[in-house]
């Protein structure tokens, strides 16, 4: 994370992620597999993480997968939390303030800030990648968008 001109910007370079995530995946024909050397790479290249891993969607809610960090919530209904909102929008959500989010689960009570991006295979909802960070505020948009770009590499291989 770094500053210019008074604003917080990612200093992440999630091209060289999305190169790395690929020449890891060459050959790994298991999700498992995937997801848990992605979720290490995230967590080693990404400041200020205390989570990063995914959940697979299981009907009308979200299974704990492969991860890096504290242990963790095993099942998420659909709309509860950050990913279960994430799940029922088939949208990213990037929170701020967990705290001050609507039905939160504090998995972890250090966590303060969360992203949680849709991954999908065959037009579906296949599950989520969930970060989380004991900053406020530690996800930009310019994570978002890099994090995003680094699902859909990820989704290319599910």
């Amino acid at each position: 994370m770094g500053y210019y001109g008074g604003e917080v910007t990612s200093m992440t370079d999630y091209t060289l992620l999305i190169q790395q995530l690929a020449a890891l995946s060459e050959g790994v024909t298991s999700p498992v597999t995937l997801t848990a050397n992605a979720a290490a790479l995230l967590y080693a290249a990404l400041p200020d993480l205390n989570w990063a891993g995914f959940y697979r969607r299981e009907g009308e809610e979200l299974i704990l997968w492969p991860f890096q960090g504290k242990t963790a919530c095993v099942r998420i209904p659909r709309g509860r939390g950050v990913c279960g909102a994430a799940l029922a929008a088939d949208a990213t959500r990037r929170v701020e303030d967990v705290h001050a989010f609507p039905g939160h689960i504090a998995c972890d009570a250090a966590s303060r800030s969360e992203i949680v991006v849709p991954l999908h295979k065959e037009g579906e909802v296949w599950g989520v990648l969930d970060l989380d960070s004991p900053l406020p505020g530690r996800f930009t948009p310019e994570d978002q968008r890099g994090l995003e770009e680094f699902a859909k590499e990820l989704e290319k291989r599910l």
